[in-house]
Formats: structure tokens, C-alpha cells, sequence
């Protein structure tokens, strides 16, 4: 089975497209999620309206980016947020992270 892809495409400055899928088949390049992070002023928005299918690996990553721009004094926020990661994130019990 081939791995389902995700892409970023940069819409603004600050604003990233996010499309296809965030699960464990599609985040399997850490090099290119983490060049998504980098050059960050002071707040990186993911829009997130384009993302079909999301897992919990999905969401680690998100969370994991969150960390690692907070760390840098930095800010992740996330723009229309799917309904299965608003489900995802409510399990988890850390929608309250990207508020």
C-alpha cells in the first residue's frame, strides 16, 4: 500500500496550507515536516481545511511542532481545524494547547 501524502504549501508569511493526509503513512519525512517550522517569526499559522484524513500521529506531530516553537518563544495556531482532530484532541484531552 503506498503511502498517502501530505503537502505544505506556503499561502503567506506566516500561513501555511496543509493538504492531504496527517497520519502515520504520510508523516514519515521528519526532514520536510521540520522545514515547516523553520524561519518562524513570532506566530506560524496551519490551515488545516484542506487536511482529508488525520490520526494520532497526526496529531503528535502538531503537538510536537507546538513544543518545539514554544521553545523558540514562539506561537502555532491552526485554522479550520477538521472535525476528526477536533474529536482526536478531545480524546487526547489537549484542546486546550492550540487555544
Amino acid at each position: 500500500m503506498a503511502a498517502s501524502k501530505v503537502q505544505f504549501r506556503t499561502v503567506e508569511s506566516d500561513l501555511i496550507q496543509v493538504t492531504g493526509e496527517l497520519t502515520r503513512n504520510s508523516l514519515v519525512d521528519e526532514r520536510l515536516l521540520n522545514q515547516q517550522l523553520e524561519n518562524v517569526q513570532s506566530v506560524r499559522y496551519f490551515d488545516l481545511s484542506e487536511v482529508s484524513r488525520v490520526d494520532t500521529a497526526g496529531l503528535a506531530w502538531l503537538i510536537h511542532s507546538l513544543g518545539k516553537l514554544q521553545q523558540q518563544g514562539k506561537r502555532l495556531e491552526l485554522k479550520n481545524i477538521p472535525d476528526q482532530l477536533h474529536s482526536l484532541m478531545a480524546l487526547g484531552q489537549v484542546s486546550n494547547l492550540f487555544e
